[in-house]
């Protein structure tokens, strides 16, 4: 890992842009308690979905910073996400929804420009069906999506290349893919109907 350690300020300008960022107003974005164990600093924020025409969505986005570079990270600055959101029936044995749900990440990211390395993450998917006299009920379930990635460094000062407000705006912006809404960045594809069909 290159031997970068970041100055003092470095956390408080990231903090500032990550507060400054403009998601999208379908969702009521706030601040919550951060991590205090996995880093030096951290900040957090927490999203829920406000538009009636969308499925149910929460999330939950973290920075976190340590000004000595953290190995695994690659970097000094790591970010955190979180999102779950309830699935239409048709999608609940969609069996490409895992796919199509990592394919989210990457197209919210490049589409609002932002620059990430040691990216991963998991897509998961929990079920659940009625019966005997409750068989008449729909299928249910939800979609879950944990991913973090490191935000490019410049290779001298360690300073973060992006905007870190535009790596909170693709993190809503994956919440809005999660929900079912559509679109409204320039690069992603849109949806069909309300929801994304996975490509077969």
């Amino acid at each position: 890992m290159r031997s970068i350690v970041t100055d003092s300020g470095a956390f408080e300008r990231a903090l500032a842009q990550v507060k400054g960022a403009s998601p999208r107003p379908e969702f009521e974005v706030d601040e919550a308690p951060a991590p205090q164990r996995l880093a030096p600093s951290a900040v957090a924020l927490t999203a829920d979905v406000a538009d009636p025409e969308a499925e149910p969505a929460t999330g939950r986005f973290v920075l976190l910073h340590d000004p000595d570079g953290v190995e695994e990270w690659d970097g000094c600055f790591r970010v955190v996400v979180f999102v779950r959101a309830a699935l239409e029936a048709d999608l609940v044995d969609e069996p490409l929804l895992h796919d199509v749900g990592w394919s989210w990440i990457l197209e919210t990211l490049a589409a609002r420009g932002c620059h990430a390395t040691q990216l991963g993450g998991t897509v998961t998917r929990t079920a659940g069906r009625s019966f005997g006299t409750l068989a008449d009920r729909p299928a249910e379930g939800f979609v879950e999506i944990r991913a973090s990635w490191t935000p490019v460094e410049a290779e001298d000062t360690g300073e973060v290349l992006d905007d870190l407000g535009r790596h909170v705006e693709a993190w809503v912006d994956l919440l809005a893919h999660a929900s079912g809404l559509p679109p409204v960045v320039p690069g992603v594809a849109s949806v069909t109907g309300r929801r994304r069909q996975p490509r077969r």
